[in-house]
């Protein structure tokens, strides 16, 4: 395992941890700051800067209380160590946000250059789907739907892995199928025109040429 493997599997690990859900508290705290984001700014029309600016000012005031109080009890303030962005996780961030864009331009060039053709359908279909969704909604909605479906569908996926599974095979042995036929009754009477064609020129060019000769 190489060393940018080694720095990005604790970021990874707990990305897995929080969508889940094996750390609840931190998954719940995303879910709930997810939702009252989305509430704010789509609902209530509040922008993001004034939405910052409330936080900032809840969490200051908080810890300001919460500083006085230990002071007036004769405890040690909160320590602030802990908050610290270290070197490591900024490498870790930075790596895993590199190996995302790689492995994205990778998977464009392995559907556009060595898929098969119903590979390449799919994929242009379902891109197409998504910015017919992307114009009816803004990214903030589209941002929170895909936060609620990444902490729900893969609970959900381990739950009935089984029978989703069985159910996975049913669809994959109609879609082959459906491939076939396409294959056979699109493609090869495709393929049969063009070389029918082909030996239909191949004669008019076979009968000029005895023409000629004569």
């Amino acid at each position: 395992m190489s060393s940018t493997e080694k720095s990005s599997q604790p970021i990874v690990d707990l990305a897995r941890d929080i969508l889940l859900w094996r750390r609840k508290k931190m998954s719940v705290v995303v879910f709930f700051i997810s939702t009252a984001t989305w509430v704010l700014m789509e609902v209530y029309q509040f922008n993001f800067i004034t939405i910052f600016c409330w936080v900032g000012m809840a969490v200051v005031t908080s810890l300001f209380i919460w500083g006085n109080m230990c002071r007036l009890l004769g405890k040690e303030p909160p320590s602030l160590s802990g908050l610290e962005i270290t070197e490591q996780s900024t490498t870790e961030m930075t790596t895993l946000f590199r190996e995302s864009i790689e492995e994205a331009v990778r998977w464009m060039f392995r559907v556009g250059a060595e898929s098969e053709w119903y590979v390449f359908a799919g994929v242009v279909t379902g891109l197409w789907i998504l910015s017919i969704v992307g114009s009816c909604m803004d990214l903030l909605t589209l941002a929170y739907i895909g936060i609620m479906m990444s902490m729900t569908i893969p609970v959900i996926y381990i739950k009935y892995e089984d029978k989703i599974k069985r159910y996975g095979e049913r669809v994959k042995v109609h879609w082959r199928k459906l491939v076939e036929i396409v294959d056979e009754k699109v493609f090869m009477n495709v393929k049969n025109k063009l070389f029918k064609q082909k030996e239909k020129e191949n004669e008019k060019k076979g009968m000029e040429k005895e023409k000629k000769v004569e």
